[in-house]
């Protein structure tokens, strides 16, 4: 099958350190060429790929974000798309609703995966605007705000078995990877670190829009002496601050569509305790593979129950559900349906065009 990927541009694919849809569609894209497809990836230049690579900027635009327009080379690579979509079968958008417009210009199948939040206020207008365009959820939480579009599947992201190494010996520390922003609640991390009485390292970014967060909210509670802040990890450093923590701790206070975080924990083994909201759910299995809470009490009370815990149990559920290769798989199964759409299209109407396949 000739599959097209098409990233944001915002970080490389994979990205070097931090960066959730760029990395899913490196995973997705390198499994589809395993599994011997023909597979073009737009994404920028510095990405690595065995794809044919069509370069949408000079670089990931994060490094260049004070002094260039992201939205204008996200829509020139669109553009360039449509321009050869007649060269593909099936062309897959990470791109959110950013590409719908160029979707219904395509000459070949498309579908759209979408990576964030659904519950921004107008977005219900925007998405039953484009309700032809064909969709695919990262969890079936994502869709509870906006259900009455054109969904075709949910597909859980997935990893390479590989990726990340399975430990059975914990450390002593709790453990926090991710962003230092408003919904991810590294305040409650903390507190709860705190009031179990166990260090908490904490590997996070911060955003130049968080900045204010992060000054403002969490500088000063780094300085406490149970607390160590190690800074952005890159993915070789990844692996032992993950598999020696005895719990991944996310405390959320959003809708989640699915945290990547996640799965990269129990690759390693290692058990969750989170706030029960968004996917959160239908990834950790309550009492197998961590603990689902709705307070910080409960948290700290599941800090101490981390013994119940088998983290062998951990890594399997990883390798069972959240492989790259099984991802790939369900993805194939979407192409071939909207493949089909499209065939009985134009079995019923020869002249129509593909839009909206």
């Amino acid at each position: 099958m000739r599959i097209a990927q098409i990233s944001t541009l915002y970080e490389s694919v994979p990205p070097k350190a931090y960066g959730g849809t760029e990395r899913v569609v490196s995973w997705l894209t390198e499994a589809l060429v395993e599994a011997g497809h023909d597979v073009t990836l737009f994404a920028s230049a510095d990405s690595v790929t065995r794809a044919r690579l069509h370069a949408g900027s000079p670089c990931a635009l994060r490094l260049i974000e004070n002094t260039a327009d992201p939205q204008a080379f996200h829509f020139a690579m669109l553009e360039q798309v449509v321009a050869c979509s007649d060269q593909f079968d099936v062309v897959h958008f990470h791109t959110d609703c950013q590409s719908f417009p160029f979707a219904r210009r395509l000459a070949c199948a498309h579908v759209t995966t979408l990576h964030w939040r659904l519950d921004v206020p107008g977005l219900d207008l925007l998405y039953r605007a484009f309700d032809d365009i064909p969709l695919v959820s990262i969890s079936n939480a994502q869709r509870a705000p906006i259900r009455e579009v054109n969904w075709i599947d949910t597909v859980y992201h997935g990893m390479p078995t590989q990726t990340l190494s399975f430990s059975n010996e914990p450390g002593g520390y709790l453990a926090f990877l991710g962003r230092i922003a408003p919904p991810k609640r590294l305040d409650l991390a903390i507190e709860i670190a705190q009031r179990a009485g166990v260090p908490l390292k904490i590997a996070a970014k911060v955003d130049d829009g968080d900045r204010w967060y992060y000054e403002g909210n969490i500088e000063a509670l780094l300085r406490h002496p149970q607390v160590e802040y190690v800074g952005e990890l890159a993915d070789d450093d990844k692996n032992a601050f993950l598999a020696g923590a005895g719990a991944l701790l996310f405390p959320i206070d959003w809708p989640e569509p699915f945290g990547l975080v996640l799965i990269e924990a129990l690759a390693c083994g290692t058990p969750i305790i989170a706030f029960g909201r968004g996917s959160v759910p239908e990834i950790v299995e309550d009492g197998q593979t961590g603990f689902i809470v709705d307070s910080v009490e409960r948290a700290v009370r599941a800090v101490a129950r981390l013994g119940e815990i088998d983290r062998a149990r951990c890594r399997a559920s990883f390798e069972r559900r959240f492989s790259a290769a099984r991802m790939a798989r369900d993805y194939l199964r979407v192409y071939e349906t909207i493949l089909g759409v499209a065939s009985s299209a134009r079995e019923t109407n020869p002249a129509a065009s593909l839009e909206g396949a």
